[in-house]
């Protein structure tokens, strides 16, 4: 999770700049919503918790995440630590990321892993004692809407994380939304809001195109519920 950068943001300035080049292969651009973000943001002014608890964003952080509920939707508001697992790529493997796994929650259409280099996706907390995802309808493949200065994009739920901790995506989403992709030093400590679709799923859950397309539906629906 957070940790990963913020534990590399301790570490000399040597260190940080000798880390690896990335190559962009993630989507060019995130203006791809129907609705703009600041109309999306309206939205999710006010939460109204169903969570029991808050989360934190990494291990030392306070616990101040709440997962919100509206009409079709969660939604949380926090930064973004970069998710580099799933399949090995130029950019995603144990030399460029130090936590690097081999594997995600969720598989794509022929059983291999996420892509995190090339797939926007979201990482969500596993179930636990503060929230379980399948409650609210939420499940691998659904469609969330990760909003970053005034950029939409359009992403899927791809991967799980720790029980206690929120806010992370994949190195994809975070080159799509303007941000340092790098694992290591990359993400957003703040700004980062996640609007997550009930009962969503997009598939098959490696093609953006299908996400976006979903999205696009999906958010005219959000706004015209809300």
């Amino acid at each position: 999770m957070r940790t990963r950068r913020l534990a590399l943001a301790a570490a000399s300035g040597a260190a940080l700049l000798a880390a690896a080049t990335f190559p962009v292969t993630a989507p060019a651009s995130a203006a791809e919503g129907p609705a703009g973000a600041a109309e999306l943001l309206a939205k999710v002014e006010t939460c109204s918790q169903i969570s029991h608890g808050k989360y934190r964003q990494d291990p030392s952080a306070a616990a101040d995440v709440p997962v919100c509920g509206m009409d079709g939707a969660v939604f949380w508001k926090a930064g973004l630590g970069i998710d580099c697992d799933g399949q090995i790529t130029p950019a995603c493997n144990k030399d460029t990321d130090p936590w690097f796994q081999s594997d995600t929650r969720f598989h794509q259409s022929n059983g291999l892993p996420l892509s995190a280099e090339k797939l926007p996706y979201v990482v969500v907390p596993s179930a636990g004692s503060i929230w379980n995802y399948a409650s609210s309808g939420i499940k691998g493949g659904g469609v969330v809407a990760v909003i970053y200065r005034n950029k939409v994009e359009y992403a899927v739920v791809g991967d799980t994380g720790p029980t206690n901790t929120i806010g992370e995506a994949s190195y994809a989403t975070a080159k799509a939304l303007g941000m340092d992709p790098n694992p290591k030093t990359g993400g957003a400590d703040s700004g980062v809001t996640y609007i997550l679709f009930k009962n969503s799923q997009s598939k098959p859950i490696e093609s953006h195109s299908a996400a976006r397309t979903l999205g696009h539906d999906l958010t005219q629906q959000f706004l015209a519920n809300n």
